[in-house]
Parts: structure tokens; sequence; C-alpha cells
């Protein structure tokens, strides 16, 4: 039985995994977790009494196998370390982290002895998005990245295409770009390494990203698109089984799809 913690739990994925992990026989809900609440009764929020309802990190945290985090870029970072020192494995799907970030946790899950699963995106056509978009920068180095999500995102660019952009820059070779001069400030997008990253936030769409290759004479757009949030508890739970099989603080699903 694998005891788990959701943070985030009032949203809209932490609904959603709250619920996955109460259907499924070998998970167990211990804890949920999340700032805003002020009413600490679980039955408040329909869960069982024995489910510890908390809103501060100064709390000791229930005995847990898991920590499940879809809380807010702006917390993601604190809830992760209170996580790792409580010798809890975090799984965790709230974007914002930084590149200093992450550093400060591997650091971190190295000193506990703990390990962890970051993950950009858990939708299986992310992350073969990613994976095909990777071999494709080998032979298409001019190549830029756009990502759509709900109106109600709170970071841009997201944390998939930002991964994404990581990985092209990690095999692609460096193109000297033309000198571009910008009639609106930002009409470029967002510059990570050369990858240039657009960020679209309308209402009606969920989470959607293309990436675009240029080449002589020829191009190709490699894209997925993410109609519901139900097509992401798929790789939570993949996830949440897997993050023990894993030996320090790792970013992304596919390390442990083998």
């Amino acid at each position: 039985m694998i005891k788990v913690i959701v943070a985030g739990f009032r949203g809209s994925m932490g609904q959603k995994t709250v619920n996955l992990v109460q259907k499924t026989a070998d998970f167990k809900l211990v804890g949920v977790y999340s700032p805003e609440v002020t009413d600490l009764k679980p039955q408040t929020y329909g869960l069982a009494s024995e489910v510890q309802v908390f809103n501060t990190l100064k709390t000791t945290p229930p005995v847990a196998d898991v920590w499940i985090d879809f809380s807010t870029p702006s917390g993601v970072f604190e809830n992760t370390k209170f996580a790792l020192q409580h010798h809890i494995k975090p799984v965790v799907g709230t974007s914002g982290l930084s590149d200093q970030h992450l550093n400060d946790l591997k650091e971190t899950a190295q000193a506990e002895n703990t390990a962890g699963l970051i993950v950009p995106n858990f939708g299986m056509s992310a992350v073969l998005l990613m994976k095909f978009a990777k071999e494709a920068a080998k032979y298409f180095p001019d190549v830029e990245v756009i990502e759509m999500h709900h109106e109600d995102k709170l970071d841009a660019p997201s944390g998939t295409a930002i991964s994404t952009a990581k990985q092209l820059s990690e095999v692609r070779q460096t193109q000297a770009e033309p000198e571009v001069k910008e009639t609106l400030k930002g009409a470029r997008g967002a510059d990570y390494n050369g990858v240039h990253i657009h960020s679209v936030r309308l209402p009606g769409y969920v989470a959607h990203e293309q990436v675009l290759f240029g080449g002589e004479g020829e191009a190709l757009t490699i894209r997925q698109d993410s109609f519901n949030r139900d097509s992401f508890m798929t790789g939570v739970a993949i996830a949440v089984r897997k993050v023990g099989t894993l030996k320090e603080l790792t970013v992304g699903l596919e390390n442990v799809l083998s």
C-alpha cells in the first residue's frame, strides 16, 4: 500500500488526484495540504475521517510514502523541500521551479537520501512529443515552440515548453539568428538558448504544444493535445508507483516509463 499526501488538493488537478488515490486499490490517502483552507475537518471535503488536513508547513505531516504536488508556482519549491526533509518522495506536477530551485532541491534530496520526480507533463502524448522533438532537432536545428493553455494558468512559458526547449538545446546545433527588430516588444517570444517559446492563454484550451521545425524547402510540425485533465491521471499513477525505484531527484516522466 502506497501512502499518499496531495498538496494543492482543492485545485482542479488536486481534486482529480484525490479521486485517483481514493479509487486505486494500492494507494491510500493519508493527508491533504493547502494553505488556502481554514477548516481542517476532513469531512468538510468529503474525505475519510483518518485523512489529515493541514494548511501550514509547520505541521508534522502524517507518515507517507509519496507527496503529490499540484499546488502553485509560488509554493511548489517550499512544498517539495518540506517533503524531502520529511523523507516523503515528491511527485511534482506544479510548474514554476527555476534551475536554481532544482539544484537546491537535488542537494536537499541527496542530503536527506530521498528520491523524487519532477514531471513537467503527465500526459503520455506530451512525453512522446518531447522524445520525438529531441530526435528531430538533430536534423532540424531551426525550431520554435508554441504552447497553448487555459486562461487560468499562472505561469508562462509552461514547464512543458521549458523542458522541451532544454531537451532541444541538448542536441541542436546553435544557429546564428538574423537581426530582427520587434515592432512590438515580445513578438518573438521568450528565448531559451536560441529556442523561441510562444505562450497562448485562452478559454477553451486545456494543454497543447507544437514544436515547429524549418529547413531548406521543408518544414516539420510535432503537436500534442490534452483535451481534459483526466488524461494526466495515467501518468500520475505511473509516477506514484515508480518514484520508489529512483535513487535521486529526477526530472521527467520518461525516466520511469521503461
